[in-house]
């Protein structure tokens, strides 16, 4: 069964007093109890995504599972609302993040905790870095071969940090959103955005003959640029899309394609909002 270490990820610690409700003024969703990982993010007052993290309430205070490539922007913007909170911020460099999934079991005399964006992702575990390159572990690709099968986005990957809305990246559907929690930043765009239903951009999957476009990739039909190719594997990647653009797309009989390969968007079965030209799009959208 597979186990990979995940070198992409950063594990911050918040302690102190003052920890919890520090963070719950903060974050997307409410802080969790102890023993409790949520899937979380930090936005900019304009709503976009400084970086999703999955959070882990532990005896100790607090452990932030977060992307490595936006973690010195997150804890540099969490030290400047730190303000008189007694609160202590900083990066664990002796603690690596592995995740085990398919029935696999997390290493012994570790700290774990199950996924909870989706079940189906597995359990994951901090351990010593020391330890981690003497452990036999599967490529880390391979666990993105999994995440992508899913239809599961990466921040980096599949959209960027600084640029992308919430729920242009799926977390009100994958639990990163608390909607009935008090004020966090970026709060009242990302309230406006639910009720109103504007969110026209998401990540979808989609399906394709071959290896993937590079991620980036313009994404067109008939001739209009409607998104951009995401992370992928042989056969399937993300796509980040306007659905209403791929819906009048589909209405006019184009083909969806990025690079000449054409694309056949998918619904996984997490997805509660609709997705047009699959066959459970009426179904989501009643």
């Amino acid at each position: 069964m597979p186990i990979a270490i995940l070198k992409e990820r950063a594990v911050a610690r918040i302690a102190g007093p003052d920890a919890a409700p520090f963070l719950d003024n903060l974050l997307t969703a409410r802080t969790p109890a102890p023993g409790e990982a949520r899937y979380a993010a930090l936005l900019t007052p304009q709503g976009k995504i400084v970086a999703d993290m999955i959070v882990l309430a532990t005896e100790g205070g607090f452990r932030l599972d977060v992307p490595r490539l936006a973690a010195a922007d997150l804890l540099k913007r969490l030290q400047l609302y730190r303000l008189r909170a007694k609160v202590e911020i900083g990066l664990l460099d002796d603690l690596a993040v592995a995740v085990a999934w398919g029935g696999a079991s997390p290493l012994v005399d570790t700290l774990a905790y199950d996924d909870p964006r989706l079940p189906a992702l597995g359990r994951r575990f901090l351990l010593p870095a020391g330890e981690a390159s003497q452990i036999a572990m599967v490529p880390e690709s391979e666990w993105h071969a999994h995440r992508v099968g899913l239809g599961v986005p990466e921040g980096g990957q599949d959209f960027l940090y600084g640029d992308a809305f919430p729920h242009e990246a799926d977390m009100d559907q994958l639990g990163g959103i608390d909607f009935d929690k008090g004020c966090y930043v970026g709060q009242e765009i990302v309230s406006r955005m639910q009720h109103r239903g504007t969110a026209r951009t998401r990540i979808i999957p989609v399906a394709l003959c071959g290896p993937p476009p590079a991620e980036g990739t313009p994404i067109t039909a008939g001739g209009k640029s409607i998104g951009r190719i995401g992370s992928g594997v042989d056969g399937r990647a993300l796509a980040l899309v306007r659905l209403d653009r791929l819906e009048e797309a589909r209405a006019g009989g184009h083909v969806i394609e990025a690079e000449g390969a054409a694309l056949v968007p998918e619904r996984p079965g997490w997805v509660r909002f609709s997705i047009p030209g699959t066959e459970d799009a009426r179904e989501a959208s009643a």
